[in-house]
């Protein structure tokens, strides 16, 4: 099957034996597809290694030949964002959850759209945890995971005073008020999750109560195994606010 002209965004790519590259890419039509881009070195092909830097905008041809696609061209469809630091951080983030939940060749234009979206966010480099929380819910979503952010598991509508355990299965689940203060820490307000529904960015308090709760619904998508990036990131709620 030949791809032409195929928009996609590059999520990784890795030497492969002396001259060739290995790229994943997430396209609009296609899903997550992985790329050989053989013959990339020498300084006639400056341009295409360029074009297959991480975070880049492309278009591309390519032949599909079993769980790979041989690449034949690929252009930038715009310079890539200079991140640098937290950004850096959340760029690489972005781009792990998406290689390791997002299925091979299932075609998900919503998860596409939210990437463009969150790469542009990263680039302005201010809210990094919103525009970090805005993408796990979008994934979420996408990926047919995601929840109602106005009610509980239960069926009532989340209380803004209250706080919710997030469970990956059933949604939000209200802590029962005569839990200690300790049981408390590390689980997220009913004002942050209703916001986090509405796409309206909550205090920052609230903002960083939505932290601990998403990574654990990720945590268990992942199969239990985490991510790289998260021992990376270290505390971005707290430092990007």
């Amino acid at each position: 099957m030949r791809l032409d002209d195929q928009p996609a965004y590059v999520l990784h790519a890795r030497p492969w034996r002396e001259t060739s590259l290995l790229v994943e890419a997430l396209t609009l039509e296609h899903g997550r597809i992985g790329l050989l881009a053989r013959g990339v070195h020498g300084p006639k092909k400056q341009a295409l290694r360029a074009a297959l830097q991480p975070l880049q905008s492309i278009r591309f041809d390519a032949v599909m030949s079993g769980e790979l696609a041989q690449l034949r061209r690929a252009e930038s469809q715009d310079a890539a964002p200079r991140l640098h630091g937290q950004a850096m951080l959340a760029a690489f983030y972005v781009n792990e959850l998406v290689l390791r939940l997002a299925p091979r060749q299932d075609p998900l234009p919503e998860l596409y759209d939210a990437y463009g979206q969150v790469r542009a966010q990263l680039a302005g480099a201010s809210a990094l945890a919103w525009a970090l929380r805005r993408f796990e819910r979008d994934l979420l979503d996408a990926l047919g995971f995601g929840f109602d952010w106005t009610c509980a598991a239960d069926g009532q509508p989340l209380d803004p005073a209250a706080r919710y355990r997030l469970d990956p299965q059933e949604g939000p689940l209200r802590l029962l008020s005569e839990r200690s203060t300790a049981e408390r820490r590390g689980l997220a307000t009913g004002a942050a999750l209703l916001a986090l529904g509405e796409d309206r960015m909550p205090d920052a308090a609230d903002l960083a109560s939505l932290r601990p709760q998403m990574r654990a619904v990720l945590l268990h998508h992942l199969g239990g195994r985490g991510l790289k990036s998260w021992e990376m990131l270290g505390d971005l709620s707290a430092r990007s606010e």
